[in-house]
């Protein structure tokens, strides 16, 4: 009987890594197949608004030149975001709050701690956007220096910049930007549903500002992130490629004195001085590292 147990030891240990990578192929695959009705709902939408109101009249989103690219980022970042985010919540924890247990770790998130986890939820949203955008608008402009420049110039690579270039953002940038705040603000004690929430909205008002619209919102151009806004941020460092930084709320850059959007201008001409640069996904993601 020992024997037997002895030797069935190492097929059972097999057959749980087994079920567990099979979990972990099945969430990747549900958290890849969220983004998909969302992809098709902002490409139809986009592809109206931008048929009446283009920044940059010219060819349609779906063609341009490297839309393959982009495609990659917009459904495969949201796999890596999730699994960079439950990487850094566990080492947050178990740091911060000696949480190391996987039951610990469930009861500790599921509905936020703390002080904030006690506030009602839309003052939680209120907290938690504003928390977000402060550290993105800082993390924002330290990629902008010149040493880690390499890793955003990803972001702003694409030459015909469209609702679908929101996502291309290498790991480095993302590890050490959005999931950073992310992180940061769960671990202040703001409670996941907020995320469950919100980030259906954080998707699209990213795509938003990157779509090709000449919309400014009037004197709301101070108040929320218009594309014409953020536009004007994926131009040439000389005019506002250092400028516009924050992610949603533009009254950061006036209070910091980075805000630019010129009466009766629009941008153009998007890209980096970088020439030739990889377009590739791929070649992107390897190209910081041969720097």
């Amino acid at each position: 009987m020992v024997v037997d147990i002895v030797q069935s030891a190492p097929q059972v240990a097999a057959s749980g890594a087994t079920r567990e990578l099979l979990a972990f192929i099945v969430s990747v695959g549900q958290t890849f197949m969220k983004g998909v009705p969302i992809t098709i709902g902002l490409a139809a939408v986009f592809t109206i608004l931008t048929s009446f109101c283009a920044c940059n009249p010219g060819r349609a989103w779906w063609h341009k030149r490297d839309l393959v690219t982009d495609l990659c980022y917009w459904l495969l970042i949201p796999v890596i975001t999730r699994y960079l985010r439950i990487g850094l919540l566990v080492i947050g924890a178990a740091a911060l709050f000696q949480v190391t247990t996987a039951n610990g770790l469930i009861a500790f998130y599921e509905h936020g701690h703390g002080p904030l986890a006690t506030l009602p939820l839309v003052v939680q949203m209120i907290v938690f956007l504003i928390g977000q955008d402060i550290i993105l608008y800082w993390t924002h402009r330290f990629f902008h220096s010149a040493k880690m420049w390499k890793y955003h110039a990803v972001h702003h690579s694409s030459e015909e910049l469209e609702w679908i270039s929101a996502a291309r953002f290498h790991p480095v940038n993302l590890f050490l930007g959005s999931v950073l705040a992310d992180v940061v603000m769960l671990l202040a004690g703001i409670s996941p549903t907020v995320f469950i929430v919100l980030g259906p909205l954080i998707v699209a008002h990213s795509a938003f500002v990157h779509a090709n619209l000449d919309w400014t919102l009037g004197p709301f151009k101070y108040v929320i992130g218009t594309p014409v806004f953020h536009r004007w941020h994926h131009t040439a460092a000389d005019r506002g490629g250092e400028k516009n930084f924050a992610a949603t709320f533009p009254v950061l850059d006036i209070l910091f004195g980075t805000f630019y959007m010129p009466a009766g201008q629009l941008p153009d001409n998007y890209g980096i001085a970088d020439r030739p640069y990889p377009t590739s996904f791929t070649g992107q993601l390897v190209h910081p590292f041969t720097q």
